[in-house]
């Protein structure tokens, strides 16, 4: 395994979620799910597959599942009024992710949001997911977002060379895009998954500013000096 994928379970609580996630009629299974009390249930070991990511491709890898160890999140998520995770829950998720990480070996730019890798059908954890705290505690790959600010931005339906090369930065860092140089619904949807986890200031699928110097400031982080 050399991926960590974050869900949120979309329900009103944690016994559903685990009723469901260990239901074989489901076809749905995760590694781990952490309640919001800040329980950790074990609930496939690390070593089997579990079926949690679904369709989904990062670096032009499919077959994700194979690959990853999934975390699902007690959270009633975008259609539960997308609260913000309680604060206990969080430093649980912290702790586990950092043990999964550290015994796997798993690359911080490989620690991803189910919306990362299935922008077309997904939108969890969120934008309410506090990814810089799990970076400053040592999880994921993650620079200070640029602040928001109007200015020259792409958007659907626009065309050319600079929505290609905004469509090619996304698939350098991973996400499943082609640079065919038109701003359509892929493109709009693959930018609001890149907001969610990277710029969640405004999540609206508009390449302002801020997010192409965010996703310009990550992938210079991954150079080396």
């Amino acid at each position: 395994m050399d991926m960590l994928v974050l869900h949120y379970t979309g329900m009103a609580d944690a016994q559903g979620a685990i009723a469901r996630l260990t239901d074989p009629r489901s076809e749905v299974s995760a590694h781990y799910l952490v309640d919001r009390e800040g329980e950790v249930f074990a609930l496939v070991s690390e070593d089997r597959r579990a079926w949690h990511a679904g369709q989904s491709s990062w670096h032009a890898q499919t077959d994700l599942n194979s690959r990853s160890i999934g975390v699902e999140i007690d959270h009633p998520g975008h259609d539960g009024g997308n609260p913000i995770f309680p604060a206990v829950q969080i430093e649980v998720v912290i702790a586990l992710c950092r043990d999964v990480v550290s015994r796997l070996s798993i690359p911080a730019v490989r620690v991803l949001a189910h919306s990362d890798i299935a922008p077309l059908r997904k939108q969890d954890p969120g934008e309410r997911f506090p990814w810089d705290r799990l970076h400053r505690a040592g999880i994921g790959h993650f620079v200070t977002p640029a602040p928001w600010s109007d200015g020259p931005s792409l958007a659907g339906g626009d065309g050319g060379p600079k929505v290609q090369e905004l469509q090619a930065s996304l698939s350098a860092y991973g996400y499943e895009i082609e640079a065919t140089g038109f701003y359509g619904e892929e493109t709009r949807s693959v930018v609001i998954a890149f907001q969610r986890h990277f710029r969640p200031e405004r999540v609206d699928g508009i390449a302002d500013p801020s997010t192409q110097a965010t996703l310009q400031a990550l992938r210079a982080a991954l150079t080396p000096p």
